[in-house]
């Protein structure tokens, strides 16, 4: 039987695709190329946002035709979707086969057998304190770049976030787990590594810390990128900057979300830091790490804030200077603290007002940081061909700017190469190839 994954969401979720990939290619299912030719169909889900499940039950009503053809035997959805609306997810689509939580994909073929023998919906949204998926590889589909997950789970329980209800509490992977995986991907050669984990900076493995981790990750021979997702600020530690600063594996690129720039905000979001508190941990990269490029999550609209507290939010971008922010009004979630206990009391179209600002200040942010590249060299990972002008390739700087140049037509994706940066936009920087 032949199987294919649609991915939404975090990175957490492609590493996580690419595991349950392995899992059924080791018990004998084979990959699709695509839905109508797949006999089972697994969605991997988000529910940070309301959007995000109204956007999964969307799709699946989209794919339903499939069923009725009568190629498609299963259908399922997985991740931290099944985990936050169950009972919703049956009811609206009462053709599911399967609902997996993010720490049952071991349990994955199983649930398929079971379901083909009965014809009933097979449901395991359990969490487990020790899942970490070891002694598993995930399948990896890029062939120069990889995402490894070094924890999994929650313990922040930021007052408007579901992350820890749906995907559990905090646990580290072993160092040597660790190293399997990245040694697996390097020996495909793969040369970049992106560190995944809801908060890497509380990874804690027999007294490692991230920064320690870091280190260690770093020696691992034909490695030349090393990235990391996501950072917490409270949790931003002087020897992690250090390590930063002085590592040249370690890429120049830090994604920190703020969320709000009001103090006041952010302890009713239970962020553990105040807006002085961010901003002198921004100032201290920035001295240590000279060149690099911050990335950040922004919230507005969060119950309680007031035209002052906004303000403050652009103030912090302002001062930041941030290259990209993902940017979001806020939505009630269930099973959150926010949603117990604080009126979402701001006017929708404020919301919608004050997201328009914070976009419109970001591009102008974006474009000078990115106009700050013209007239630099930079080494390039090429990823793709450009989806605009087949003749030009796309690929990032260790910064994660992405860089447009023409192709010399004996560039393939993976090779590093030299660019001159000669024109940018608010988020891609245009360049000449040097040969």
């Amino acid at each position: 039987m032949t199987f294919f994954i649609e991915t939404f969401g975090c990175q957490m979720n492609v590493y996580d695709s690419e595991l349950v990939m392995n899992i059924l290619l080791q018990n004998g299912y084979e990959k699709a190329s695509a839905i109508g030719k797949a006999d089972i169909l697994f969605l991997n889900t988000c529910a940070i946002r309301e959007k995000a499940v109204e956007r999964v039950i969307h799709k699946m009503e989209q794919y339903a035709h499939y069923r009725k053809k009568g190629k498609l035997k299963i259908a399922g959805i997985l991740g931290c979707i099944p985990q936050y609306s169950s009972e919703r997810l049956k009811k609206e689509l009462p053709f599911i086969d399967i609902l997996s939580g993010p720490d049952n994909y071991d349990k994955l073929p199983q649930m398929i057998k079971e379901s083909i023998k009965n014809k009933r919906i097979h449901e395991d949204i359990r969490l487990y304190k020790e899942q970490n998926y070891d002694n598993m590889l995930p399948y990896r589909e890029n062939k120069f770049s990889a995402f490894v997950t070094v924890m999994r789970g929650c313990d922040n329980f930021c007052s408007y976030c579901v992350v820890p209800y749906v995907r559990g509490r905090e646990r580290s992977r072993s160092l040597n787990e660790i190293l399997k995986d990245i040694n697996d991907a390097v020996s495909k050669g793969i040369t970049e590594i992106t560190l995944l984990g809801q908060n890497v900076n509380s990874y804690n493995w027999n007294g490692m810390t991230f920064a320690a981790l870091l280190e260690k990750v770093s020696e691992t021979e034909n490695l030349k990128r090393l990235r990391f997702a996501t950072s917490h600020p409270k949790d931003i530690s002087y020897e992690l900057i250090e390590v930063m600063s002085n590592n040249p594996k370690i890429c120049k690129h830090l994604h920190l979300p703020f969320q709000a720039g009001s103090s006041e905000v952010l302890k009713r979001m239970n962020r553990g830091y105040t807006k002085e508190d961010y901003l002198g941990k921004i100032e201290k990269i920035r001295d240590s790490v000279p060149g690099i490029a911050l990335t950040t999550d922004i919230i507005v609209g969060f119950p309680g804030e007031t035209d002052d507290d906004f303000k403050e939010t652009l103030e912090v971008m302002e001062i930041s200077g941030f290259d990209n922010s993902f940017m979001f009004i806020y939505s009630e979630r269930e099973l959150t603290y926010a949603k117990k206990h604080y009126k979402d009391d701001v006017n929708r179209k404020i919301k919608a007002e004050r997201q328009k600002q914070v976009i419109e200040l970001q591009k102008r942010i974006g474009l000078e940081q990115m106009n700050g590249d013209i007239g630099t060299i930079k080494e390039v990972l090429v990823e793709s061909v450009s989806k605009k002008r087949k003749t030009e390739m796309i690929g990032s700087t260790d910064q994660n700017r992405s860089v447009v140049f023409e192709n010399s037509g004996k560039i393939k994706p993976g090779d590093y190469v030299k660019v001159k940066i000669t024109d940018a936009g608010s988020v891609t920087l245009l360049g000449e190839l040097i040969k």
